[in-house]
């Protein structure tokens, strides 16, 4: 007899406006907590120094996180000049001072230069695994090591801000796997000065942004008066550019046994037409109800996650 799970069945995205100094870990839990899901999981890493949109995934959005991972991301920062730390942020140990103070006409004229496909080695304090450890915990015990240089996407980046002499604030737009650190650290090089990142924050997640998000506190108080629902998003929230189509009863009930399904022409037409970069994935509904996730193959969608909303 299958034991029963722990929890309640709750289905959603919750945009969290994660706090500084909370790692990504303890909010997905506080989330869960909350809602006393059986299942929740999250959409991104974000450091405890950084604040800003964490997607936490409860129960069958849980499905939807892959899709998310390589959704575009959005960041502001700030970068601290005159100090260099080895983590390149304000909690590691300084390894360089300068007088220099880069210009923002030198900054901006500096940025192209990491706009596009670019290669960045990723900052020795990350969760990468070497050789089946955490790079952050080889750095802390002082263990030498390399770490490659990885082909990622910066779509753009410019200066949003300039305090004073000792600060600049930059906000990127991003693909997949971007250290902000390491453009940090890159981009201080390239200017002949030391500097760490001292405010990070997360504007945007895909379809998620300080536009849909809600705080820890708005979600307790929700919670408090038995309205924790509206702090939850649909799951098919994380599918907003992906061609949807429309199936009939008979086609939800194949879908959903695992089953392709045959198309028609002009549906075939009409997905290739809004598919892009190569994307096979499309959305199944049946009236308001995602089915499921298919891949379009030969005239025909063969299910590849089934929903059970």
């Amino acid at each position: 007899m299958a034991r029963k799970k722990k929890g309640d069945i709750v289905d959603g995205w919750v945009c969290l406006d994660k706090p500084f100094e909370m790692g990504s870990t303890e909010a997905v839990s506080r989330i869960r907590r909350l809602f006393n899901a059986q299942k929740a999981g999250h959409a991104g890493t974000l450091d405890p120094l950084a604040s800003g949109i964490l997607p936490i995934a409860l129960g069958e959005a849980t499905k939807t996180v892959p899709m998310m991972m390589e959704a575009q991301k959005v960041y502001r920062f700030t970068i601290n000049w005159g100090v260099s730390t080895d983590s390149v942020d304000r909690e590691g140990e300084i390894i360089g001072r300068s007088d220099v103070r880069p210009t923002v006409d030198q900054v901006k004229a500096a940025l192209p230069a990491f706009v596009g496909e670019i290669d960045q080695t990723p900052p020795r304090f990350s969760a990468i695994k070497v050789d089946g450890a955490r790079a952050y915990d080889l750095a802390r015990d002082g263990v030498e090591f390399e770490l490659q240089a990885r082909r990622v996407t910066i779509y753009s980046a410019e200066v949003s801000d300039a305090p004073d002499a000792d600060h600049v604030e930059l906000t990127i737009r991003t693909g997949k796997g971007v250290y902000v650190r390491s453009m940090a650290r890159d981009l201080a090089v390239v200017l002949g000065a030391e500097g760490h990142v001292s405010a990070l924050r997360r504007e945007l997640v895909g379809p998620f942004s300080t536009e849909n998000a809600v705080t820890l506190d708005s979600l307790e108080e929700m919670v408090h008066r038995g309205a924790a629902s509206e702090g939850l998003l649909a799951v098919a929230t994380a599918l907003d550019d992906i061609p949807e189509l429309a199936v009939t009863e008979q086609d939800a009930f194949s879908l959903r046994q695992g089953r392709p399904i045959v198309l028609l022409p002009r549906q075939v037409e009409t997905l290739k037409d809004r598919l892009r970069d190569g994307s096979r994935t499309v959305s199944a509904f049946q009236g308001q109800t995602l089915v499921a996730l298919c891949q379009l193959r030969a005239g025909r969608l063969e299910p590849d996650r089934v929903f059970n909303l």
